[in-house]
């Protein structure tokens, strides 16, 4: 593993990137960072699939760092998320373990990979006030005028898209050399699941969270005072299912448009993960439907162990 400073494990919803990550950290007694752009928050655990359970192999807990870190109803970015990530990263290394990244928020992953340098970027009240009557699809065609990388996977809400074109808008107008991130070398690699298998997951894995509760969870935050405006922001189970608390969704509603939205997002993650290819990052692609031991050998040999 000469020259290799962090492994990254990828790959869609449903696809057991995470199970295998750990299982991966237990051999090589490592630790993990999520690169999940909803796990950072806490309480947001069965909508998030957190399955925090998968951290431990054979009673052995896996360290993991960059989960429930922020309050529901804060809006965690990819500026926070890096600077998060290098914190981690840095202390992980310093004691002489090797840190894996692990997640499916595309943009997320790649800003360390790339280096991308990011800033915080302020609230622009007047560029919201203008956008705030445009459609969601409007905006996304709007979001694809933009040269530069922004998340498009995660965008589908319209305060979501305006926050995308509002951090867009920012960096159009700053210098281009700014904040320098350091050159990380990773070994990535991918989980590649079936399509219709990946299919077949989300939609068993919807049902089985809704029977452990999925509803109660959403609606027991609502009732700590998010609203829900700020809910409906983090997209996908928290939109549907405030929609449905809030009477705007019926139940059946609920739970086939949410259905729908959730194969849509991992068609999406994989695009990104194709277009992170193209921009000159290999992924080494695993079949997921591997036996755990076979995965764990395959990768061995990726990364020479």
């Amino acid at each position: 593993m000469t020259n290799t400073d962090l492994i990254t494990i990828l790959g869609p919803t449903a696809s057991g990137k995470t199970t295998f990550a750990a299982n991966l950290a237990a051999r090589l007694d490592s630790e993990i960072i999520s690169g999940d752009s909803r796990q950072v928050y806490r309480r947001m655990d069965i909508g998030t699939g957190k399955d925090l359970a998968d951290y431990e192999v054979d009673g052995k807990k896996i360290p993991y760092h960059l989960i429930d870190i922020a309050e529901p109803g804060y809006k965690y970015n990819v500026f926070e998320f890096q600077r998060d990530f290098l914190n981690a990263y840095q202390d992980i290394s310093e004691r002489g373990k090797m840190p894996i990244l692990c997640g499916g928020t595309g943009l997320y992953i790649e800003s360390v990979l790339k280096g991308y340098k990011l800033l915080p970027v302020p609230e622009n009240k007047e560029l919201r006030e203008r956008l705030q009557n445009y459609s969601l699809t409007e905006l996304t065609e709007m979001l694809k005028s933009y040269k530069t990388l922004h998340n498009t996977t995660d965008v589908d809400t319209v305060k979501r898209a305006i926050r995308a074109i509002e951090i867009e808008e920012y960096y159009q107008s700053q210098p281009k050399d700014v904040s320098a991130f350091p050159q990380i070398n990773s070994v990535i690699i991918g989980v590649d699941i079936d399509r219709e298998e990946r299919r077949r997951k989300i939609s068993a894995r919807l049902r089985s969270r809704l029977d452990e509760g999925m509803v109660d969870e959403v609606r027991a935050i609502l009732d700590s005072g998010v609203s829900p405006e700020d809910m409906i922001y983090y997209g996908l189970e928290y939109k549907y299912l405030t929609n449905y608390i809030i009477g705007n969704l019926t139940y059946e509603q609920m739970v086939g448009e949410l259905e729908i939205a959730i194969h849509q997002f991992a068609k999406r993650q994989m695009t990104w993960f194709r277009g992170m290819e193209r921009r000159g990052l290999k992924i080494n692609w695993m079949d997921a439907s591997m036996p755990m031991q076979e995965k764990i050998d395959w990768a061995m040999e990726i990364l020479k162990i």
